[in-house]
C-alpha cells in the first residue's frame, strides 16, 4: 500500500492531487462539502483491502489546485483524467455533494463501469424547499464575493442543521482555518447540486442519462426527505438501485459502507 501525493493535469491544466492505495481493480472516491482527501481517507484505506483506490482533492483543496472560473464540467474533467491515470475505467463512489458531480459525470458518459451514490443531499419538491435552496446558493455567492470566509463555513454549517454553540465553539479550533481555506468550494458543491438552477431537487434530465448500474446509498437514520429523494434518483436511472444502510447517519462509518460497497463493485 503507497499513500504518497501523485498529480495528475486536468483537461484545463489543473493540477488534482491523490493518494493511490491498495491493489485490483480501481475505485475513485469524491467526498462532499469542506472535505479533502484526509477526510475520506479511512473509508480509502479500508477499501483498499479489496480495490486499487484513487483518494482525491477535488480541485480548489488540500493539494489541489484550482482555476477560475468554476464550472461543474472542470470537475468531470478532474475525474476523466483520474480515471485515465486509473487505466481508462473504473467504479465511483461519491459521498453527499460529490455524489452529485459523480452522477454529473457518468451522465457526462465518462467510462465509470458501476457508480455509488452515498447520501446526495437533494431536497424535496416543493415551493418552499425550492426556495430555500435558491436562497442558500445566492447568499452564498454575496458572501464569498466580499471574501467572508467565515461567514460562509457558517452559512453551510447552518444549512446542514449544527447547532450555533457547535459553529461557535470551531470558530475557535484548529480546524476552522483550513474550512476557510476551502471555503470558496462551497459554492462548487452548490452549482454541483443546483441549488440555483433547480431549487437542489433531484436532477431527473441527468439522472435518465446514467446507463451503468448505479447503487444509491442512504443512511437509515439520515433525514428521511434524503432517503425519499435518494429512491427517486434510483428510480431515475436506468440502471439505478436503492439501499438503505440500516443504523448510519450521513457520515457512515467505513466498517459499515466497505462490506456494501465490496459486494456492489464485484457482483455482476
Amino acid at each position: 500500500m503507497r499513500n504518497m501525493v501523485e498529480k495528475v493535469t486536468s483537461a484545463d491544466g489543473t493540477h488534482i492531487a491523490f493518494e493511490r492505495f491498495g491493489d485490483g481493480q480501481p475505485v475513485i472516491v469524491a467526498g462532499g462539502a469542506t472535505c479533502d482527501r484526509a477526510m475520506t481517507r479511512p473509508l480509502a484505506e479500508q477499501l483498499a483491502q479489496h480495490f486499487t483506490v484513487f483518494n482525491y482533492d477535488r480541485r480548489g483543496r488540500g493539494d489541489s489546485g484550482d482555476t477560475v472560473p468554476y464550472a461543474v464540467e472542470r470537475e468531470i474533467e478532474d475525474i476523466a483524467a483520474l480515471i485515465a491515470e486509473a487505466g481508462g475505467s473504473a467504479f465511483v463512489y461519491g459521498h453527499s455533494s460529490g455524489a452529485g458531480l459523480v452522477l454529473h459525470a457518468a451522465a457526462h458518459g465518462l467510462p465509470i463501469t458501476k457508480l455509488a451514490l452515498h447520501d446526495p443531499p437533494y431536497g424535496p419538491d416543493s415551493e418552499e424547499e425550492r426556495r430555500a435552496a435558491r436562497e442558500y446558493g445566492e447568499k452564498l455567492k454575496t458572501i464569498l464575493s466580499e471574501n467572508r470566509r467565515s461567514d460562509a463555513i457558517e452559512l453551510f454549517f447552518r444549512l446542514v442543521g449544527m447547532p450555533q454553540e457547535m459553529i461557535d465553539g470551531m470558530r475557535h479550533s484548529p480546524r476552522w482555518a483550513g474550512l476557510e481555506e476551502i471555503a470558496p468550494t462551497l459554492a462548487y458543491d452548490s452549482e454541483v447540486m443546483g441549488d440555483i438552477s433547480r431549487g437542489g431537487t433531484v436532477p431527473t434530465g441527468l439522472a435518465d442519462r446514467v446507463t451503468p448500474t448505479a447503487l444509491v446509498l442512504v443512511g437509515g437514520k439520515s433525514p428521511a426527505f434524503m432517503i425519499d429523494t435518494g429512491r427517486q434518483l434510483a428510480d431515475a436511472m436506468p440502471n439505478g438501485r436503492h439501499s438503505v444502510l440500516e443504523g448510519q447517519a450521513h457520515d457512515a462509518a467505513p466498517e459499515a459502507l466497505v462490506p456494501v460497497l465490496v459486494e456492489f463493485f464485484n457482483n455482476r
